[in-house]
């Protein structure tokens, strides 16, 4: 069943209107009667039912709401190191397919790509489409925010997450697991994510993050990808806390 975010609050009546209602009427080709999901702005899931559609706007009335949660039992907040060409894109993308609460592009040292002004805000915009697609894609109950292109200074001074993590290449014996039983895995609600770009984090950087409370740990015996790091995490923080099956 198709899922739709509205930003309204959760009422029995609403509506869906622009790129939404177009892809109803136009794309998928629903009619009066056929039922969706939708997620209001309060977060309530439900199943509704569509009771008309009239130009830019379909109406639902909503049957059921969904008591079932698609969201991890930790909001993990994804600092990732710019990286070049498409990667992003799909880092983005998969982030939010697997859970991740938001994501930070962070302008690192050794980042090969530089984004300043309207052409990083313009960037941020796309890849918040591409976060809500995977949202509506993967069920989720949020749309996962992407926030502004910051440096790793600022991404840090904007992060409230207590417990943060840094994968770092030249760490080798702390792993991640063994980190997050230090910091009590099974009673975590926020953790920060750092995941550096092609050209890895600079001392500097790691300095900065350890200065803030990130741990550097090891991701294993092998040098990851900037576009593979951060889902391996990912999947292991969620496999610790039985986000992906009890």
């Amino acid at each position: 069943m198709h899922r739709f975010f509205i930003p309204q609050l959760y009422n029995e009546e609403m509506y869906l209107e622009g790129v939404d209602a177009r892809h109803i009427g136009k794309v998928l080709r629903m009619q009066p009667g056929d039922k969706l999901q939708i997620v209001s702005d309060d977060g309530v899931s439900a199943v509704a039912q569509i009771t008309s559609i009239d130009g830019e706007r379909v109406y639902v009335r909503c049957l059921e709401k969904l008591a079932e949660s698609h969201e991890p039992r930790v909001q993990l907040v994804l600092a990732q190191g710019l990286a070049k060409g498409e990667k992003m894109d799909f880092i983005i993308q998969k982030a939010v397919e697997m859970g991740a609460y938001s994501i930070v592009p962070v302008a690192m040292e050794h980042s090969v790509v530089r984004l300043e002004g309207v052409k990083a805000v313009k960037k941020v915009e796309r890849w918040q489409k591409i976060a809500e697609s995977a949202a509506k894609q993967s069920k989720r109950d949020i749309i996962p925010r992407v926030q502004p292109v910051q440096t790793m200074a600022q991404m840090l001074a904007n992060n409230p997450c207590q417990t943060k993590i840094i994968a770092y290449e030249c760490e080798d014996r702390l792993s991640l697991k063994a980190a997050l039983r230090e910091a009590d895995a099974a009673n975590i609600s926020e953790l920060l994510l750092i995941i550096g770009p092609e050209g890895g984090i600079s001392e500097n950087e790691l300095e900065q993050a350890r200065a803030a409370g990130a741990t550097p740990v090891t991701l294993g015996r092998r040098i990851l990808r900037a576009e593979t790091a951060g889902l391996v995490a990912i999947s292991a923080i969620f496999y610790e806390k039985g986000d992906l099956g009890d």
